[in-house]
This record gives structure tokens, C-alpha cells and sequence, in this order.
């Protein structure tokens, strides 16, 4: 489509795309706050490209609270993973003349045939055999695992452009699916909590020294490692039995394994779980935080480990590739294999003196900053632009 403005004499001649972005997954965790900035800076910059946002009736008001400008909403009750996504979804999608529709998760339509870009955040479900964080009987798990591939596999082949959140990515991608044309792999880094904002509240949410680990309890998170962990430097030291372990994530049956967890090791006083917490009650957790811990097996960029050194949270992150790109020597790495350096790692981070803890804070922060949402909006909207 094109558009055409008169202005004293001169005609100017522009295309304005119409396009769609699948916010199905506005309310998950990762993904849903990769979703919701986003939108959130493409209202902001971009005042030419018209939008259709296809989203769960639910998230409906949520989504017209933050975006602006010419975003239009469809009503999208097609479940991803679902048959309905394969079969109504792209009913739906046709419905709406789109000249470019992206997809930030996988999870693309068969069936879908007009141009797409997708964006792939990791590559843990080829990486990880995931049948421990499976909810279904080991057949329907196999049949899901394969429609997984199936639906992978189309996705990556069939994009015009391939979003990934950091250089890791990439080049796990580029070295599975070794006939993707290298060129149509873009690296758009995540951002964290905007660095401006800062703890209005007031009340202290946790009392004393404490360990923050923010996410979900998929098997790859390694939180079963870092709580054998946690309970060796309880014991350790008796210096140490005030300390606390908070969990923040969903509560969910992946949750329901790491309580059965607690209760055999016996560390339930010193560990706390918050659910659907806001970004001001995240904000103080981070910024008063003795650390925050990242002890993943795998991570597509990091996204816990951002928003903590933003606040001014000490980070201990797993010795990976991603965790060395993103947040370079501003972390204390740990082996996330080995539960006994996972507990050093901890101790050292709560005998950290003043100084020391100090200067690893302000590298932090100036680490973290190098990333932003507003930044990669502006990129993801050069990648549109360029189909």
C-alpha cells in the first residue's frame, strides 16, 4: 500500500506496510515481556506502518492500556500449540490482507503461506531432552515433541527473516539448520527494566539478606541444582542461617516438583516464593537483593540477569556462552554442573565486602545498559522495513 502527502509543492511518495504480530502469549513470562515492550516502542516510533495485533480476548484490555497510534486488535482464542492454531489461525490471519506478519515465538501455522519473519529465542527444547517438564503420558509427549521439529522446521526455513536474541543463538541455529542462509539471521539484543524506573514502595518485601532467582521451573532453569546448593551453604556456615532464598515465577505444576524439593531438603524457612509479582515489587526485589542468581543449564539471552544488574543486583550467572556475551565480566560465574561451586559462588557474593560489592554493581549497570528495548524495537522495525 502506498500513501502520498502534498507538502508545499512537492509530492512524497511511501509505502506503509500492513502488519501483524501474534501477542497470544501477552501474559507468559519470557516471551509475553519480549511481546509487550515491543508494542509498547513500536507506538512510540513508528507513525507510518499500520498494525494488527492478534490476541486472547483476555489480554484485550491490557494490550489497548499500552499501545498506541494505528494498532488495531483481533479477537485470537486459537491456543498456540493447539490444532486450533494450525487450522483456524491462518483463517484468521488471511481474514486481515497482511502484508508481513511476525511471529516473536515459534509457534508458526503450517498451513500460514504468506510472507512471515519469526523469532527464535533459544534452541533448549533440540538442546534438552524436556520429558521431565512435561505435564502428558511419554506417547502423547513423543507426538508433541515431533510436532515440535515439524513445526520448527517450518518456521526457520519458510521466515523471511529470522529474529534471534543474541550472537549464541545464531550460531546455535546456523550450526542445527546448517542450509539457512546466514544473511536472513538478524541478532536483535532484549533490553531489562527500564534503568529510570526505581522502587516506589516503601514496605520491605522480604526482611534480612536473601538470594533472588526470577523465572520459571522448567528442568533446563536448574533450580533442583541450586537448591542441593543452597542447602549446603545453610549448613556450612552458621553465619549463613539467616539468609533466604526467594523464587519468583509461576505457579504451576513445574513449581509443584521444586516444592516437593524444599520439603525433602528441609529448607522451607528460608525459602519464599511470590507469584504474578509487578514491576515495582520486582524492582525492589532486584535492588535489595544480596545477589541474584541465573544458574541455567541454557538461555537465549538472559533476560533475569539485565534487569537485575540494572537495579543494582550483584548477578551469579551460569558459566555459558550467552551469560559471557551479554553480561561479559560483570557477573560471578558459576559451574551450573557443579552444585559445591554453585554454593562458593554464593557464599561469595554474601561476604562480598562494601567496595568489592560496590564497584561489581556499577559494572553491572554499565554492562546492562548497552541494552535496551526502545533499541531493539527500532531494529526489529529496520527488519520489517526491509521485506
Amino acid at each position: 500500500m502506498f500513501k502520498i502527502i502534498l507538502n508545499t509543492g512537492y509530492c512524497i511518495l511511501y509505502t506503509v506496510m500492513r502488519i501483524g504480530i501474534d501477542c497470544r502469549l501477552w501474559d507468559e513470562t519470557g516471551v509475553g515481556r519480549y511481546i509487550r515492550n515491543l508494542l509498547t516502542n513500536l507506538s512510540r516510533i513508528d507513525k507510518q506502518n499500520e498494525y494488527v495485533l492478534f490476541a486472547r480476548t483476555q489480554d484485550e484490555n491490557s494490550i489497548k492500556s499500552i499501545v498506541k497510534g494505528q494498532m488495531s486488535i483481533v479477537r485470537t482464542d486459537a491456543r498456540w500449540h493447539g490444532i486450533a492454531e494450525q487450522i483456524r489461525f491462518p483463517r484468521i490471519l488471511n481474514e486481515q490482507n497482511l502484508d508481513l506478519m511476525h511471529f516473536p515465538y515459534f509457534s508458526v501455522p503450517i498451513f500460514y503461506y504468506k510472507p512471515f519473519i519469526v523469532t527464535i529465542h533459544d534452541l533448549i527444547v533440540n538442546k534438552f531432552n524436556t520429558g521431565r517438564a512435561s505435564t502428558l503420558p511419554l506417547p502423547l509427549y513423543l507426538v508433541k515433541r515431533i510436532g515440535y521439529h515439524a513445526v520448527l522446521s517450518n518456521a526457520i526455513y519458510r521466515a523471511k527473516k529470522i529474529i534471534v536474541p543474541s550472537n549464541a543463538v545464531r550460531d546455535d541455529l546456523l550450526r542445527t539448520y546448517r542450509s539457512i542462509d546466514a544473511s536472513k539471521v538478524k541478532v536483535t539484543y532484549e533490553g531489562g527494566i527500564d534503568h529510570l524506573l526505581r522502587a516506589t514502595r516503601h514496605e520491605p518485601i522480604v526482611d534480612g539478606r536473601y538470594i533472588l532467582r526470577v523465572g520459571n521451573f522448567y528442568p533446563h532453569k536448574n533450580v533442583e541444582g541450586l537448591l542441593l546448593a543452597f542447602k549446603d551453604f545453610l549448613y556450612d556456615n552458621y553465619e549463613n542461617h539467616d539468609v533466604k532464598l526467594v523464587l519468583v515465577g509461576k505457579k504451576d505444576y513445574f513449581l509443584k516438583r521444586i516444592e516437593k524439593q524444599i520439603e525433602k531438603l528441609n529448607i522451607g524457612a528460608n525459602v519464599t516464593f511470590y507469584e504474578n509479582t509487578s514491576d515495582d515489587d520486582l524492582i525492589w526485589l532486584y535492588s535489595n537483593a544480596t545477589a541474584t542468581i541465573v544458574p541455567s543449564f541454557s538461555e537465549g539471552f538472559s533476560l533475569t540477569a539485565v534487569e537485575a544488574m540494572l537495579q543494582g543486583s550483584p548477578v551469579i550467572a551460569s558459566d555459558i556462552p550467552v551469560h559471557r556475551e551479554i553480561l561479559g565480566s560483570a557477573a560471578i560465574y558459576c559451574n551450573p554442573n557443579d552444585v559445591n561451586d554453585i554454593k562458593q559462588k554464593i557464599n561469595f557474593a554474601c561476604s562480598l565486602i562494601e567496595e568489592s560489592r560496590n564497584e561489581l554493581i556499577a559494572q553491572g549497570k554499565k554492562q546492562a545498559k548497552k541494552f535496551s528495548w526502545s533499541k531493539m524495537a527500532r531494529q526489529i522495525l529496520n527488519v520489517y522495513n526491509s521485506i
